[in-house]
């Protein structure tokens, strides 16, 4: 009961005056065109919002659309004229956006202090596209073009639409109101990263309706071509306070920012991080007057940044780790144990015996393993002061095997000491695990782990003896088969199998349609697909097939993803 009772101490009652504007715009908006519509003046722009960008229709062609709506409808002159106008009242409504210039090169935004510079302060680049058709010497700038945008959508306004709602504002309150507490895992407010942050912010904690963010971003190509190299950063945030049938719901994400260019920013990220991170800071120390329409009352609202997901590759350009090398791992950190393969150059990771009990019997079996025996104890995972302790060490990021920037998050007042920062987004990893089984499994050209260079590898470690290439003479190498690989009997009775699955609707994509019995190859699977087939039907497509000493890791594995 505290947290309503200290809530309520801190609100007061009533509309502000933002919230009664918006109502008022909002009822203005929302009347139907005319008796009997089901569409709204705010409906309708919404639409054609969304068909102007689907269909990329000009500005003159949705001008000369609005002219004719306003004839052709009973009070169509309520209608905006112009895109202009439009906008304006979708702006008015907390629904528009920002737009700051970026250098071409991902130095530096052109805000704040460098809103009116024309060339970049780091690389000296031009703020602005050049003319296309003249020479390097007589190339000109054209102002009003800027060669970089980064698009912002501020966090603030959109937080009090979010109280506006008494449905939403409700919800908000959730995880602290109506989660059931047993000590089960089924919400991000279970885990102990979100304990230890109600234990070390007591204050932030004292208000359920304050909200914790999670970040996800990864890059993608927005034309859908893999031929193309524009790429596309959006930075999404997710709302936790929401149950967790809602929290994951396209609708509930927030679109913070919005990266476009011909690359992605790569480990320069933080600079266009910096509005984002800005406005986190002053929701932590100072927070915004937002209306709570599930209380009739206005209370100053608080957010906090929980962690980020990413895949591996976002985990690096946002952690600032070095995903690449000998220390690729970032929980195991400076004590990251890997060796370089000789004749498959890439870097292997043979220490994770260590995180098993002192007393695991992996721990003595050389035979399965690299030959060794492990004696060593489990690696914790770096704290917050652990990683500031040794980015103060650094003097030239370039040149670090280890980290590659301080990330713009240790601004924030709050995250050296969260818990759990950075999280991986499973779906890609599961995805990347099932591929590389697979592969394996039935020995498929160019994705198979099992080459002549990983036998070498074997041989030069002087580990699993029957693996090892034999010299059959005139210069010619056989490989000696595995026991994990499928025979072509088995591979038939494998894909058969596969190809006669049938699934409910929504359970799973049609995985039959992507299974080529003839040709002995699976094609086209999605992350779901993955997922369905790691966990579930990968087991019992290989029962009877291989021995139980390659099924019962495999099964547990399949089990444990």
């Amino acid at each position: 009961m505290s947290h309503l009772t200290n809530a309520s101490d801190s609100q007061v009652n009533g509309l502000n005056s933002e919230a009664e504007n918006f109502f008022s715009l909002l009822r203005d908006a929302d009347q139907n065109l005319w008796p009997g519509c089901e569409l709204t003046k705010l409906s309708l722009i919404v639409l054609l919002f969304h068909t102007k960008c689907t269909n990329k229709w000009s500005n003159k062609s949705f001008n000369d659309l609005l002219g004719i709506l306003q004839l052709a409808i009973p009070n169509g002159k309520c209608l905006p004229k112009t895109f202009v106008e439009a906008k304006k009242v979708i702006k008015t409504l907390g629904l528009g956006y920002e737009k700051i210039h970026a250098c071409q090169n991902n130095c530096q935004l052109y805000w704040k202090d460098k809103a009116n510079d024309d060339n970049c302060s780091i690389c000296g680049a031009s703020r602005w596209r050049m003319i296309r058709g003249h020479s390097s010497s007589t190339r000109r700038k054209k102002k009003g073009i800027p060669a970089k945008v980064l698009r912002y959508f501020p966090l603030k306004p959109r937080l009090k639409r979010l109280f506006m709602s008494k449905q939403a504002a409700t919800l908000m309150r959730w995880h602290e109101e109506e989660r059931i507490k047993d000590g089960a895992l089924r919400h991000p407010t279970d885990s102990e990263a979100w304990k230890s942050f109600d234990s070390k912010h007591p204050d932030f904690s004292l208000d359920s309706r304050n909200v914790r963010f999670g970040l996800a971003s990864d890059g993608f190509n927005p034309f859908g071509m893999l031929s193309s190299t524009y790429s596309g950063w959006p930075i999404i945030l997710i709302p936790y306070n929401l149950p967790p049938w809602l929290c994951m719901k396209e609708s509930s994400f927030i679109l913070s920012l919005l990266i476009l260019g011909p690359s992605g920013p790569e480990n320069q990220i933080d600079v266009y991080l910096q509005p984002l991170i800005d406005e986190l800071k002053e929701l932590w120390e100072v927070g915004i007057d937002t209306y709570d329409a599930s209380r009739d009352g206005s209370f100053m609202l608080k957010a906090a940044l929980m962690w980020t997901i990413n895949d591996f590759l976002a985990y690096g350009i946002l952690s600032g780790w070095n995903v690449h090398g000998g220390f690729a791992c970032p929980c195991c950190n400076v004590e990251t144990c890997s060796r370089r393969l000789k004749y498959g150059r890439k870097y292997c990771f043979m220490g994770h015996r260590r995180f098993l009990e002192p007393n695991h019997k992996f721990r003595y079996d050389k035979v399965s393993f690299d030959g060794t025996e492990e004696f060593r104890t489990t690696q914790s995972r770096p704290s917050g002061t652990t990683v500031l302790d040794q980015l103060e060490e650094i003097n030239n990021f370039e040149n670090s095997q280890t980290w590659k920037k301080k990330s713009i998050f240790f601004t924030l007042p709050y995250w050296k000491s969260n818990l759990l920062r950075h999280n991986l987004d499973v779906m890609h990893i599961e995805k990347n695990v099932f591929e590389n089984v697979y592969g394996t499994l039935a020995n498929i050209e160019g994705k198979s782990k099992d080459n002549l260079s990983a036998r070498l590898d074997l041989q030069d470690l002087n580990i699993r003896a029957e693996l090892h290439p034999e010299n059959r003479g005139s210069n010619r190498l056989y490989l000696p088969p595995a026991c994990y690989a499928l025979s072509r009997d088995e591979k038939k009775i494998f894909y058969t199998f596969l190809k006669s699955i049938k699934v409910p609707d929504g359970y799973a994509g049609n995985i039959s349609r992507s299974v080529n019995v003839t040709k002995g190859k699976m094609f086209g699977l999605k992350s779901h697909d993955c997922h369905i087939l790691m966990q579930q039907l990968l087991p019992i497509s290989l029962r009877g097939l291989l021995s139980k000493n390659v099924t019962a890791p495999l099964f547990d594995l399949c089990g444990y993803i």
